[in-house]
């Protein structure tokens, strides 16, 4: 019924005016599916393991990108993004995706530590803020090692059950890498965050790049929606990529080795 109506209709258009209404129906769908992705939700794909345990290499994830606020669609092309209800801020703990500073082109993905206003200090591999070191209680992380890419599992971990904020989340550090044992004490400036990657050691983070200014924030991660894990180069492997099922729906505050 509804292709005869059409049809019917465009019986009397030229083949010009046929090609102006397609064009305008390819571009409406267009602006929808981009004002969706750039005011609610994008994917990413995790390309290091600056996230290890929390985020694997290979994961594919969703970025809720009205968690600090509903911006207007495109409004940031313009200029500073426009905020209908917010912006809201970010939460210690939270893990954001975000433009890299050196480069906006880049996008990484850490956990935030320090808060507009904080100090932060690393004292041999103990995180401080405001003097406070976070809460870390080491446990064997069997669970983890099993799930790890055999490269990693070549190293010396050590796993630790940690509260950042209200998130509850698995540190590891390597330990004997002395490399990043310790970061002097900084204050982190207004309206710019300090962040670091739950793979201590392993993760170019706030203490060799700097802060994260609000305004290079897309969103806050939330969800593993695929998953898949590939071979390391030296790895003697015949399985190549795999598929990683057991990922898919994980909640980015589910980390393993806390049940």
């Amino acid at each position: 019924m509804f292709g005869f109506k059409k049809k019917k209709k465009d019986l009397g258009l030229t083949r010009q005016q046929k090609i102006v209404k397609e064009t305008k129906s390819i571009i409406l769908i267009v602006v929808v599916v981009f004002g969706f992705r750039s005011t609610f939700f994008e994917p990413f794909k995790i390309p290091s393991g600056s996230m290890i345990p929390t985020l694997l290499i290979g994961d594919f994830i969703l970025v809720n990108k009205f968690a600090y606020g509903f911006k207007v669609p495109f409004s940031q092309w313009l200029g500073d993004p426009v905020y209908m209800t917010g912006p809201e801020k970010p939460k210690r703990g939270d893990v954001i995706v975000f433009k890299y500073p050196k480069e906006p082109s880049i996008n990484y993905i850490k956990r935030v530590i320090g808060l507009p206003g904080d100090t932060i200090e690393v004292v041999d591999k103990v995180v401080f803020v405001n003097d406070e070191p976070l809460s870390a209680e080491e446990f064997d992380g069997k669970e983890i090692l099993e799930d790890m890419d055999y490269g990693y599992k070549t190293i010396n971990f050590r796993f630790f059950k940690s509260q950042t904020g209200v998130h509850q989340h698995v540190t590891q550090v390597n330990e004997d890498n002395v490399y990043s044992a310790n970061f002097p004490k900084t204050k982190v400036p207004e309206n710019k965050y300090f962040v670091m990657g739950d793979n201590r050691d392993f993760s170019a983070d706030s203490r060799s790049w700097g802060f994260v200014p609000f305004e290079n924030i897309k969103g806050e991660a939330f969800l593993v929606w695929f998953s898949l894990s590939f071979p390391w180069p030296w790895e003697k492997t015949e399985d190549g990529i795999r598929f990683r099922p057991y990922r898919i729906g994980t909640l980015i505050d589910d980390a393993p080795g806390l049940d």
